[in-house]
């Protein structure tokens, strides 16, 4: 069921009615979530293709072959992992017992209960990914969803909008479109857990509309992912994987590395290697390239540009990565060609904010605490990537550093790993999902505990003798 923007009220009431569904049925069986999952899993092969189209409308131009990688083949191994492992995250956790309880037969287990219902704010650069894999856990957890996708990619949003309600009744799924005046009556909702996928700048209002409801949030932001190139570091490699993670999406990607440092010695080496990985990535070049994605806007395109703008006012050097196209940034569809920003200072807009395009800076560094130094001055980021042999210096980097997560000589790449968690610290955002953490995150962690059938503690009840005292004296030592 889609529901077309319109007055809180019309959410509101079918918040309710999956509420009211969810207390009629009860806690979904594990074939019952299993269904859930297949519809979803059906509706991306079966539409895949639809939705590649619509994503590159929206974007001007998106490369299908990304898409059918990071968006639809993606969300479908979430949802399959989900899917195979449900029935075993569904069964209650055993705990420890106090002594003497525990020789006594009590018993105390977790129990993983449903929310309810689940909101999810989902954003433009990954729409068809965001969606989906947060349902894999919702799904999985047995819970019902309202969705509410972002209005930049509008015929996505759509198409979306349109198959769900295809799949699912309004009592599961339903999808509610709109700009930002939807998107504030959504987050004011009282779910039971909302999640928002977007930037930090949003995320301050969406978390003060759901402490009206209190409602418990899961907030994947993002920030500047660092990446600190070690002394032992293959530069060839980690520069092909470097361009490769920032060129992904033209680097409209939350975990896009957003700077790197470079050893000093080593900064032409890296900006040659750099080049080479782009030209080799693209070898007819960027602006006739289907493989080549479009900034998703002209608000994003003037964005980045102005970081160039500023950078090169303020005397920065600016190296653009696409010698095959001339005039490159005049060309329509707001393709921007990879540029390096070469030891930008800190004045600069380029390395206050996150970058979410394919400009890299580069910093030069002499020591790696130096490098460790900065990222700790910073708020902390949903990625950090290192590159290198040396364990010692790798382990410098990751125990003297905090991030959501962490790929070593490579980048993203452990968001793909259904088996990690996914989230942020801080300002890069709370909370996880993904496989486990996915099933956990949305379900309520009910504890049980089973009360032996002696009335062995009636000792501790009043009138307090001496049996009491010793007791209680028996646990009042260091």
């Amino acid at each position: 069921m889609a529901l077309e923007g319109g007055p809180a009220g019309g959410m509101s009431s079918i918040l309710t009615a999956q509420k009211a569904a969810h207390l009629r049925d009860g806690i979904p069986s594990a074939e019952k979530r299993i269904d859930w999952i297949d519809r979803s899993i059906d509706l991306l092969v079966t539409h895949g293709e639809a939705l590649g189209k619509a994503m590159s409308e929206d974007f001007g131009h998106r490369s299908t072959d990304q898409s059918d990688f990071t968006d639809i083949a993606s969300s479908i191994g979430a949802l399959k992992f989900a899917k195979k492992h449900l029935k075993s995250w569904m069964k209650p956790e055993k705990r420890s017992v106090e002594f003497p309880l525990n020789l006594l037969g009590g018993k105390a287990r977790l129990h993983f209960q449903p929310k309810g219902t689940i909101g999810v704010i989902s954003p433009w650069n990954f729409p068809v990914n965001l969606t989906f894999t947060p349902l894999a856990g919702i799904f999985a957890a047995g819970n019902r969803a309202m969705i509410k996708p972002s209005e930049f990619t509008e015929t996505t949003s759509e198409l979306m909008k349109k198959l769900l309600g295809e799949y699912y009744s309004e009592e599961e799924v339903a999808v509610v479109t709109g700009g930002p005046d939807v998107g504030a009556e959504f987050s004011s909702l009282p779910f039971d857990h909302l999640v928002f996928t977007g930037a930090t700048s949003i995320a301050h209002h969406v978390m003060r509309a759901a402490a009206d409801n209190l409602v418990p949030l899961t907030l994947e932001l993002g920030g500047k992912s660092p990446v600190i190139l070690g002394e032992s570091a293959d530069l060839d490699k980690a520069a092909k994987r470097i361009m490769a993670g920032k060129t992904l999406n033209a680097g409209q990607i939350c975990l896009a590395p957003d700077y790197a440092f470079v050893p000093k010695d080593k900064t032409r080496d890296f900006i040659s290697a750099a080049t080479s990985a782009v030209e080799t990535m693209f070898p007819t070049g960027l602006k006739d390239n289907d493989d080549y994605t479009s900034v998703v806007n002209q608000r994003h395109f003037e964005r980045l540009n102005g970081y160039l703008d500023d950078a090169r006012a303020k005397g920065a050097e600016i190296i653009e990565l696409n010698p095959k196209d001339e005039n490159f940034s005049q060309q329509p569809h707001h393709k921007m060609a990879p540029h390096i920003i070469v030891d930008p200072t800190d004045d600069m807009k380029i390395m206050q904010d996150e970058i979410f395009g394919p400009i890299l800076p580069i910093k030069s560094y002499g020591e790696t605490k130096d490098a460790v130094n900065y990222v700790n001055a910073h708020p902390r980021p949903l990625g950090l990537y290192y590159f290198g042999q040396d364990s010692s210096e790798r382990d410098y980097v990751l125990n003297n550093t905090t991030s959501g997560g962490v790929t070593v000589n490579d980048v993203i790449f452990h968001v793909a790993q259904e088996d990690l968690p996914f989230g942020g610290v801080g300002p890069s955002g709370m909370g996880s999902y993904h496989g486990v953490d996915g099933f956990r995150e949305f379900s309520h962690r009910k504890s049980v505990y089973t009360q032996i059938g002696s009335d062995l503690l009636s000792v501790i009840r009043p009138p307090y003798g001496a049996k009491y005292r010793k007791q209680v004296e028996s646990r009042l030592k260091r």
